[in-house]
Order: C-alpha cells, then sequence, then structure tokens
C-alpha cells in the first residue's frame, strides 16, 4: 500500500458516497484527512469513519456550503490556516436538481455548485498547494460530459432547463477547469487530472423527484457500481506515485482516457475560465 504518510488531503463532499469512501482509504494510508460537508450530524458521522480507518486519528472537519461563495471563501480562510501546506485537493461535492434552483449569489445551483464550488474553491487554496512539494488538485468530472457542449447563451438554464442536461454541461466544465487550469499552473508544482468514477450506488441524486428521480434508481439498481470501485480513480489520482508529473488528463478506471471531442474545444475551455472569473470575482 502506498504511505501518505505526513500528507495532508482534503475532501470535499466527504459525508458519504465515493468521497467518504475516499477519505477513509487515503486516511488508511496514513494521510492527515481535512473533511467539508454542510451537514454537522453527517460531518460527524464521517469524522468517526475516517478516525477509525486512521487507527484513531481523527481528521479535521469544514461545515461549508459549496454552493454559497461566501461559505467557500470562509472555508478556504479555515484551510489556509488549518493546513499553510496541502498535498492534496480532491474536489468531490455536486450534485444534481429536478428543478432549476438558485445559488445565494443568484447561479444556476448545478453550474454554482458542481462547477463554480471547483473553480473558487482550488483558486483561493492555490497558494497552499504550491507550499506543499508536487500538490495535487483531483476533480471529479462524468462520462455524463458526454453528447454535450456548452451553450453560452444558455449557460445557466436561463432560457431553457433541463435537469440532466444542466448536470452533463457541469460535468463538461468539471474538464474544461481541468484542462485550462493544468496549462496556467506550473506543472513541477502542481498537477491537476479529472475523473470519471463510474456509475455508483451512492445518495447522489437522491432527491430528484419525477421520471429523473425514478429513472435513477431503476439505474443504481440495475447498473451501479459499488463506492468502493467508484472511489478507486480518485484514490489513484489522490496517492499514486504512478501520477506524479502528469497533468490536465482524464482518467477512467485509474487510465488515462479520451473525453468527448467537444471536451477538447479549447476556445470554449478558455470562454468558460473567463466567464467563471467574472462570476466569482476571481481576477485574472
Amino acid at each position: 500500500m502506498t504511505t501518505l504518510q505526513g500528507k495532508r488531503i482534503l475532501v470535499t463532499g466527504a459525508t458519504d458516497g465515493i468521497g467518504l469512501q475516499a477519505a477513509m482509504e487515503l486516511a488508511a494510508m496514513g494521510a492527515s484527512l481535512h473533511l467539508v460537508g454542510r451537514n454537522p450530524e453527517k460531518l460527524g458521522q464521517a469524522a468517526d469513519k475516517v478516525a477509525a480507518a486512521a487507527n484513531g486519528r481523527p481528521p479535521a472537519t469544514y461545515l461549508a456550503d459549496l454552493s454559497s461563495q461566501e461559505s467557500i471563501r470562509a472555508l478556504a480562510d479555515q484551510v489556509k490556516t488549518n493546513a499553510p501546506k496541502l498535498d492534496v485537493l480532491l474536489n468531490n461535492a455536486g450534485g444534481m436538481f429536478s428543478g432549476r434552483v438558485l445559488t445565494p449569489e443568484n447561479i444556476e445551483m448545478t453550474f454554482g455548485l458542481n462547477h463554480l464550488g471547483y473553480f473558487l474553491l482550488t483558486h483561493l487554496l492555490l497558494d497552499n498547494l504550491y507550499a506543499a512539494p508536487k500538490g495535487r488538485v483531483v476533480n471529479v468530472a462524468s462520462d455524463a460530459h458526454k453528447g454535450v457542449s456548452l451553450d453560452f447563451d444558455n449557460l445557466q438554464g436561463e432560457r431553457s432547463y433541463s435537469a440532466w442536461r444542466a448536470y452533463q454541461r457541469s460535468k463538461l466544465a468539471n474538464i474544461y477547469f481541468t484542462s485550462e487550469l493544468a496549462t496556467r499552473v506550473d506543472p513541477n508544482q502542481v498537477t491537476v487530472n479529472c475523473l470519471h468514477p463510474g456509475f455508483v450506488a451512492s445518495n447522489f441524486a437522491g432527491s430528484a423527484s419525477g421520471f429523473m428521480g425514478w429513472a435513477i434508481g431503476i439505474g443504481k439498481r440495475i447498473a451501479a457500481i459499488d463506492v468502493v470501485k467508484g472511489a478507486a480513480t480518485s484514490v489513484y489520482l489522490c496517492s499514486s506515485p504512478d501520477v506524479e508529473g502528469v497533468t490536465g488528463k482524464y482518467f477512467v478506471k485509474s487510465k488515462v482516457a479520451t473525453p468527448s471531442r467537444q471536451a477538447q474545444d479549447k476556445a470554449a475551455q478558455q470562454q468558460l475560465w473567463a466567464v467563471s472569473e467574472r462570476l466569482t470575482g476571481i481576477m485574472p
């Protein structure tokens, strides 16, 4: 087993599913875990499980709503104090929403949480990642990105909204963010990769209703993999010496894979970056 003694790893969406599984496995390898969740009871339960995996060593925990930019900024301030050197940021938190709802900043929730949450938190913690030797950013994307492109005139579902399309486009945005960030950081100091975890039997989209909720529920019973398999590529990218120096790639089953043709659109990638800077107040 890879040893991660002395490594500090921040996991968002760490209270259940593949985020919790990844946190437990990384803690068992010796890493010091920093867990982010928005439900205090579930965060406490997750901390107990991670501590048990680490032979009693407790993780640091942070309550944060990653759909709120104010909450993300407060989270980043706490992490900067507790982990001035951060070896790995695993951006895992995300969701899918049946209706078009808005974040506190009046941004469509799927886009705001799944993409801008990654974008803003990573920017705020870049100095911490640079301070560690060989910092890593790992973004949980999805093969759900296939079959869509970004419509910048309807980026937040302003003109028409589909829960599934919004989710697909947010996962495409994760790949764009990964590719573009990899060109903007020093690859000798920070690497950035993303992954498809597989269709996992977790609580993801548990609040989806109507046909969408029914379809996802049926799919989980018939075709889903368990959380151990679902977390495997996240754990690999966070821990394996095999990917040291590898950056800007999309991984499936712990191997480099080719995303869709649309995911390789450099012009759209750069346009999304500019829009994201504006929506988060990050200065270029």
